[in-house]
């Protein structure tokens, strides 16, 4: 992958300046650092930084169509490349290089809007037609590299980051609190909401056109869409799903070994990663492969025997990192400069190192087993689903805490008996004590329950798995794993992550799996783990799921960081006048008991959110849009009441 930025006005009479551009393109360097090129005409400009993987001598960007009226900028990687690049060639387009990108201008004047949905890979591209002067913007199925772009007075920018978007004078500076309303709410932010005013992410799936006359469209080219619960073949056998699951899998790997650089795996110790890692030594038996792990000193969480059994068996170059209890803390602004948002929770910071693990050691481009917990149903939900469904549904309740609850659901997921991940509206209730009495009459305009984030009408008729699969696709995958756990903790080091189990071929086999082979006499991904007996030891394969226990809020607030105290203080909570000081003050009071963690699982750390938006305003000098007065001196007193002597 690399970094692409733009600039685009709807009057091929208005210039653009190669300064901005520069600036903007600059501001996304390191996911880039080999090479940067630019191509800027009237009404246009685009930006681009390569990492280079395939074809290193001659696979530059912009690329340009064979009668030069089309040009393409492309973050990514397109990984049935060959097979469309024989296809086209069939009908009369001519290659310069080899480079897997270079194809997207040919594929576009052959078959126009629609030929994204022909790529399998990972990508984010900006085609410019130069005779319609129409700026195409497109984004992978899963949302894997991100897109983000702004409407401005003189027209839209865009860019693989949101420092790229400000980097540009036209963008505003002010943070859109109803972001941090999702993040406090869901697993993470929906497309197309960010933390910026004004600024948007392109969709998963998604095509976005804007064309001369100044109109945009957004065309959806592909959706997660499972059968309906009646459509569902329970017949099938497991020995046919497993083996159609080894067929797709392992080709997916194959697709993600195509580079000119070497490629190396991060290796938890656990099923997913192990799995993935094990099918690439069997693909390349000759080669011996890096793979990266992080470690720590505390024995409870700590995989190092599990990964070095992993090391045995593969024969690879090993290398850790021992993580200890301050490295966290102190990697807090990285991690949330590279995520561009506020965060749950703190973990990121280890992808963070094995990323810098893996520059250190030469390696551009590493496989992971993200996707696999969404897919094959790795979550405790999914196990409370089939108790849930075993129990039977809940008989009707007059209880209005219920009724409301259910109402809830009903707006939320198009079905009042499917509970995802909380009580919602009693939720509701608990955030609105959070925010300032200042903010209190924003409220409403801010909530993110008013309606759902995502297309009921994907959910509607299907299997409580699948639902639920859907739902964390949707809200969890593609703007938090894949975001700030994923590609910008990679890139900022220049590296390439690449996640064989979120290939939509994968994807397609793992809907035709019935759900009773996905969790299995109250066993979580049977039907993943009897594939992996096929390549991991029994000792892998049966040990019992094991989740990273990242540092809580809590922990930070007990560490009393002169950072983390100026962040939460009264006085700094006040002043910015989002979120209420005495409950603030009371959430570190309740963080700083001996033994008090919030559980990863089932709590919402709400003062981590609080804490790391602080620093997200700071590290972007974002300003809160009309902000309301000082908050009342009752209220800072009452804070500063909590406050005495606690730290």
């Amino acid at each position: 992958m690399c970094g692409i930025t733009g600039i685009y006005t709807p009057h091929r009479t208005t210039s653009v300046a190669a300064s901005v551009l520069d600036a903007m393109t600059e501001a996304v360097r390191h996911r880039g650092p080999d090479e940067h090129g630019q191509f800027i005409a009237p009404g246009v400009g685009l930006g681009f930084r390569r990492l280079s993987i395939v074809d290193l001598a001659a696979g530059q960007q912009p690329v340009r169509s064979g009668d030069a009226t089309v040009v393409s900028v492309c973050n990514g990687e397109v990984y049935n490349h060959m097979a469309l690049r024989r296809e086209l060639e069939a009908q009369g387009h001519r290659f310069a290089t080899r480079s897997d990108t270079g194809i997207i201008p040919a594929l576009y004047q052959t078959f126009g809007l629609d030929f994204a949905r022909r790529l399998n890979g990972q990508f984010a591209f900006a085609v410019y037609d130069q005779i319609r002067h129409r700026l195409v913007l497109g984004r992978d199925q899963i949302g894997i590299a991100p897109l983000f772009f702004a409407q401005t007075d003189a027209g839209v920018v865009f860019g693989s980051e949101i420092k790229a978007l400000l980097a540009h004078p036209g963008v505003s500076r002010e943070v859109d609190l109803r972001g941090l309303d999702q993040i406090l709410t869901f697993p993470g932010m929906v497309s197309p909401q960010t933390m910026v005013r004004g600024v948007e992410s392109l969709p998963p799936g998604t095509v976005m056109v804007f064309e001369a006359d100044g109109s945009r469209r957004s065309l959806r080219y592909w959706d997660l869409d499972y059968p309906l619960a009646g459509d569902i073949d329970h017949g099938r056998r497991l020995e046919d799903c497993v083996d159609e699951l080894d067929a797709v899998l392992t080709q997916s790997i194959r697709y993600r070994l195509q580079a000119d650089v070497p490629v190396g795996n991060y290796l938890s110790g656990g099923l997913d990663s192990s799995l993935i890692a094990a099918m690439t030594q069997a693909l390349t038996p000759g080669e011996r492969r890096d793979t990266f792990s992080i470690t720590f000193d505390d024995a409870r969480i700590d995989e190092s025997r599990h990964q070095q059994r992993m090391v045995q068996a593969l024969g690879s170059r090993h290398h850790a990192s021992c993580m200890q209890p301050g490295d966290i803390v102190a990697r807090l602004s990285d991690i949330v400069r590279c995520a561009e948002a506020p965060l749950r929770e703190s973990y990121n910071a280890c992808t963070l190192e094995l990323s810098r693990l893996a520059r250190e050691a030469g390696i551009k481009v590493v496989l992971t087993g993200e996707g696999a917990d969404e897919l094959f149903g790795g979550y405790v939900g999914y196990r409370l689903d089939v108790l849930r469904g075993v129990s039977g549904a809940a008989e009707a309740s007059d209880d209005l805490a219920e009724i409301l609850e259910r109402q809830m659901r009903e707006r939320l997921w198009g079905d009042g008996d499917f509970f995802y991940e909380k009580a919602y509206h009693a939720f509701r209730d608990t955030k609105r004590t959070l925010y300032a009495a200042a903010r209190q009459g924003d409220v409403a305009d801010l909530d993110c329950l008013r309606d759902s984030p995502i297309d009921t009408t994907r959910l509607r008729g299907r299997h409580p798995f699948h639902q639920r699969s859907y739902l964390d696709f949707k809200l969890r995958m593609a703007d938090h794993l894949l975001a700030d756990h994923g590609d910008r903790v990679s890139y900022v080091n220049g590296v390439e992550a690449r996640y064989p189990f979120l290939d939509v071929q994968v994807i397609e086999a793992a809907s035709r799996i019935p759900p009773h082979w996905m969790v299995h006499e109250g066993e979580e991904k049977y039907v993943l783990k009897q594939l992996a007996r096929r390549y991991l030891p029994s000792a892998i394969v049966d040990r019992q799921k094991f989740s990273f226990v990242a540092p809580s809020s809590a922990s930070f607030v007990r560490q009393a960081a002169p950072q983390v105290r100026e962040l939460l203080s009264p006085q700094r909570i006040a002043r910015d006048g989002v979120f209420d000081p005495a409950a603030v003050a009371q959430l570190q009071q309740q963080g700083r008991r001996p033994g008090h963690e919030p559980h990863q699982t089932f709590d919402d750390d709400v003062l981590m959110v609080v804490l790391t938006f602080n620093l997200f305003m700071d590290l972007f000098q974002l300003r809160v849009p009309e902000r309301m007065p000082d908050a009342l001196p009752a209220v800072l007193d009452e804070a500063m009441a909590c406050e005495s002597d606690a730290w």
